[in-house]
């Protein structure tokens, strides 16, 4: 059996009723952010290391804010503030602009200077089993209050929540329970993680695919049926340079609306990476592919000394903003519940080397999209030789590669792939219907 979890929004139908209770809650669990922060900070002065959320647990869990949530919603807080710290920490050497966890709060200041008011956002608040009842015939979950907001420190007391979500779903096997605040709609919604247990699915064949990541194709695929998908990243580039800039002009101005801008920017990030690992995972299943190889692209950021890399104004807007290692999260998800293997492999050399004959040159990729090779005259499309060199994982021993590279192969399907541009109504299109479609 397989275990997946799934998360499904809920909308809070008596969220009058519990909208204040939430509140506290949420100023509750950015307070204990805050005083963690604090400390983290001073232990890192003063022993240059960074306390783990075990840690973290040890020292505060007697603290007065620790008890404004339930223990182990207090305990998430701190690992959440634990794992922001060491993202931090491993990347402050290869990104200049990487800063520490900040804190949750806004203060706001008279004409004087000085400060007149000082204001807790409503963070995320995270209840797990032991804080949890749920009640499926009624679809409603009770969730225990943090001591601090009892009339009795050790009473039982709860928030009773009446939730909806979109029809065709049934909420079984509760693991967790979040509490979302939703800045645009300026209400609270329910994130609901459950466990399923299905049938170990068969794989759908013994086919491979090589997956090349980049930046201008955000996606090559090569498969070992001799077919070869691009999928050109314009749509998040052209958010990319677009958000920043609206963002920018609102802060100036003030007002909600770089709050929109930021909500509708990550929604429309979250939706292209599923879109395309759904995507890739729906055509792995009609090449009957039963083993996807991903280039492994940690370090990409970082030149051969450990400093950050410089590709020039655009290019590291583009070199920052590549969230690579998320798409790779996502597709090694989905593919699970298809029965393919994901193996992460070194993309060492892979964009300079012919997939044809083995020959390694930098000069042969002249162009950014053509790869020519001067041994065997082959021409082909710079990308797809990248993903078909992973799916080969040429940097192994021959005898432990997938395929041999002297074999007699066609070499059209790499010098004219198939491209897939993302439609956002209806997702990734082969890129004839959407040019087709537009006005």
């Amino acid at each position: 059996m397989l275990e997946v979890h799934r998360t499904y929004r809920a909308k809070i139908l008596s969220h009058s009723q519990v909208e204040r209770m939430l509140d506290r809650h949420g100023w509750s669990a950015s307070k204990l952010w805050n005083v963690a922060n604090y400390h983290s900070r001073q232990v890192w002065e003063e022993t240059g290391e960074i306390p783990d959320h075990g840690d973290l647990k040890d020292e505060l869990k007697t603290h007065p804010k620790y008890k404004g949530l339930h223990s182990q919603s207090s305990q998430r807080v701190l690992e959440e503030l634990a794992e922001a710290f060491n993202s931090w920490y491993g990347k402050r050497k290869s990104d200049s602009r990487a800063n520490p966890p900040g804190y949750r709060k806004k203060n706001y200041y008279d004409s004087q200077g000085r400060r007149v008011h000082e204001e807790h956002p409503r963070s995320t608040v995270t209840w797990k089993q032991n804080g949890i009842r749920h009640d499926t015939k009624n679809n409603r979950v009770r969730l225990s209050k943090g001591a601090n907001h009892k009339e009795h420190p050790k009473a039982w007391e709860y928030i009773l929540i009446e939730y909806e979500t979109r029809p065709g779903i049934t909420v079984e096997n509760l693991q967790q329970v979040r509490a979302v605040y939703d800045k645009v709609k300026r209400r609270w919604e329910l994130h609901l993680v459950c466990k399923h247990e299905v049938e170990t699915p068969a794989a759908p064949g013994t086919e491979s695919a090589g997956v090349d990541l980049g930046i201008c194709n955000f996606v090559a695929v090569a498969y070992s049926t001799e077919q070869a998908d691009l999928y050109p990243g314009n749509r998040l580039k052209q958010d990319g340079y677009y958000f920043p800039k609206e963002i920018a002009r609102c802060d100036k101005s003030g007002g909600e609306a770089a709050t929109r801008h930021h909500h509708t920017w990550s929604e429309r990030r979250t939706h292209f990476f599923h879109s395309l690992a759904k995507h890739i995972v729906e055509r792995c299943v009609e090449q009957e592919v039963g083993r996807i190889n991903v280039g492994k692209l940690s370090g990409v950021r970082e030149d051969e000394n450990g400093d950050s890399k410089n590709w020039g104004r655009h290019g590291n807007l583009d070199l920052h903003g590549w969230a690579f290692d998320r798409l790779t999260s996502i597709l090694t998800y989905k593919t699970k519940v298809s029965g393919i293997k994901v193996v992460e492999v070194s993309e060492r050399d892979t964009s300079k080397t012919c997939c044809i004959c083995g020959r390694e040159e930098d000069s042969q990729r002249v162009e950014r999209g053509l790869y020519v090779c001067e041994a065997c005259e082959a021409a082909f499309n710079a990308d797809v030789n990248g993903a078909e060199n992973i799916r080969l994982d040429i940097n192994k021993s021959n005898s432990e590669s997938s395929t041999s590279l002297d074999e007699d192969r066609s070499t059209g399907w790499l010098a004219q792939p198939e491209v897939y541009l993302h439609d956002l109504s209806r997702g990734f299109q082969p890129r004839a219907e959407v040019v087709d479609c537009k006005p």
